[in-house]
């Protein structure tokens, strides 16, 4: 059995590692092109979301795609988002020695709020980053109100 030590301030980046590492022994692949496939099925991006006052911002770090790779769908308030990367050509030769990168199809699906202005949503991408601008409906806005 492996013993997982609780670490403070541990980072969730580590604690995935772990968990793989686990997996891994667990269930090992039986070759290195079984490896490979695995890390093609399927990823999902990193993902930030932030509320402001007047909007919802979804950012997705999509590094190596072009927007020309990505499709945004919004069907019944779900927002989704995917697309895919493609894996880069070989050098007949070449042995990678590691494979990190993901390759293959994601997609990600967010759930928003009925307080929207679906008709207005925004897209930008920019070195690497997807972000979408999803606005707050007038009623669901932050208001003052003065006191008598």
């Amino acid at each position: 059995m492996t013993n997982i030590t609780r670490t403070p301030n541990r980072s969730l980046r580590t604690l995935q590692d772990e968990i793989d590492q686990v997996f891994n022994r667990l269930f090992p692949t039986s070759d290195e092109n079984s490896r490979t496939e695995s890390t093609t099925r399927m990823w999902a991006p990193r993902t930030d979301m932030v509320e402001t006052p007047d909007n919802y911002e979804i950012r997705l770090d999509l590094p190596g795609l072009s927007k020309d790779d990505l499709k945004i769908n919004m069907q019944e308030r779900q927002l989704t988002v995917s697309g895919e990367r493609r894996h880069e050509a070989r050098n007949e030769g070449d042995e990678y020695v590691r494979v990190e990168r993901a390759f293959g199809h994601f997609h990600r699906s967010f759930t928003l709020p009925q307080s929207i202005q679906e008709d207005n949503i925004e897209a930008s991408y920019q070195d690497g980053v997807l972000t979408i601008t999803v606005p707050k409906a007038e009623e669901s806005k932050p208001r003052q109100i003065a006191i008598q």
